[in-house]
């Protein structure tokens, strides 16, 4: 998560990245679902994600990203949402200890459904694990009142998928570096002459 909002996709389900990082991260840690949520790998960067449906008018999805440098993200879509992608807004969040408010957050849209995105302090990611709900307004107006029942095991579960993705790549390099005396460019032009001048 190097910047703050990424394309829809990338967010919903993170498959926009090359397909050889997403067959590395998927032999390190394979979806699975840890209560109502679902855990999955990232595969732009060393990191995963926890989402949730909720039933209800338009079917709200809750997705909540972690990298492996602590920065997050957090994404709410409904299929009867307005917002259009790239509208800029301000939010405000409360959980059950904690209230963020006047918190950016931009629109963005994904496999039809409408929604935002917007990044937190890492402390959010706490405050999610030991919340029990999450509402979010938009100055007087209700936006989303959302239960966050299993959030804790989700989240400690998170973190195991983080360490299992954010392993695979330092030992791969390690493993892939092979004898340093070969050169990066065997085939350069200087390499011929050098190869004519040993003869």
């Amino acid at each position: 998560m190097r910047h703050l909002f990424r394309p829809a996709a990338v967010l919903l389900a993170m498959v926009t990245g090359p397909a050889l990082h997403a067959e590395a991260f998927a032999q390190s840690y394979a979806v699975r679902s840890q209560g109502p949520w679902t855990l999955a790998p990232s595969n732009d960067a060393p990191g995963c994600f926890m989402t949730r449906e909720y039933a209800g008018d338009g079917g709200t999805t809750l997705l909540f990203g972690l990298d492996a440098d602590g920065q997050n993200h957090l994404s709410v879509m409904n299929d009867n949402w307005s917002i259009k992608p790239k509208d800029r807004l301000t939010l405000d969040f409360r959980l059950s200890s904690r209230r963020y408010a006047k918190q950016a957050a931009i629109g963005m849209a994904s496999n039809g459904k409408r929604g935002f995105v917007t990044r937190f302090a890492p402390k959010f990611t706490t405050d999610l694990a030991t919340s029990k709900f999450l509402y979010i307004d938009r100055g007087d107006v209700p936006v989303a009142r959302l239960t966050l029942d299993g959030s804790a095991p989700a989240v400690a579960e998170l973190k195991r998928c983080i360490a299992a993705v954010s392993a695979r790549p330092v030992a791969g390099a390690t493993a892939g570096r092979g004898d340093e005396t070969v050169p990066k460019d065997p085939f350069s032009r200087d390499r011929n002459r050098q190869s004519h001048k040993h003869r």
